[in-house]
């Protein structure tokens, strides 16, 4: 996904987003676990990003047909959340994002990770999309709102979260 390993701006950017993705994937995990709910979906997303943006260099190529398989099935999972409401599209096309995503991992000029391989009019409007969506959220986020719910995590905490995730789906993207 990010190319040469060995060159230290690229290395440390594509370090930075795994951590920003795993912490992200950690505390929906935490919680699924405490508070239920469909946070599940999103650790998934945010430690499959995170896995994705490690960069391995010339290794890995493992990675495209097994994260393949994992955002296949979120996708999957995505389309049976939809029977309870539209609010869920936005994991399905997250799912099928990242399916995009590892389907071009090899297909680049360097034989690695995309770089060009990627449609460039899906590819565009991908970035459209998640810059709107990163701007939505960002707005959300410093906007105030009301008190959060009486149970549960607090509401910055899940609009902080899924920021995270938009901005690494964002980060992730120019390189197709």
């Amino acid at each position: 996904m990010h190319g040469s390993a060995s060159s230290l701006p690229a290395s440390l950017s594509a370090w930075l987003l795994v951590l920003l993705c795993a912490v992200s994937g950690a505390y929906c995990l935490r919680r699924a676990c405490e508070w239920g709910g469909p946070a599940a979906g999103e650790a998934v997303m945010g430690f499959g990003m995170a896995l994705m943006a490690v960069p391995l260099g010339s290794g890995g190529a493992w990675r495209p047909p097994v994260l393949g398989a994992v955002f296949c099935a979120a996708a999957l999972h995505a389309v049976w959340l939809l029977r309870d409401g539209a609010h869920h599209a936005h994991h399905l096309v997250g799912s099928l994002t990242m399916v995009y995503m590892t389907a071009t991992a090899g297909l680049g000029p360097g034989g690695g990770h995309g770089h060009g391989a990627g449609l460039p009019l899906l590819t565009g409007a991908l970035l459209l999309y998640y810059a709107g969506y990163v701007v939505l959220g960002g707005a959300r986020l410093i906007t105030p709102g009301g008190p959060g719910p009486a149970h549960g995590p607090p509401t910055e905490l899940v609009r902080a979260c899924r920021l995270a995730m938009g901005m690494g789906m964002l980060a992730m993207l120019p390189a197709m």
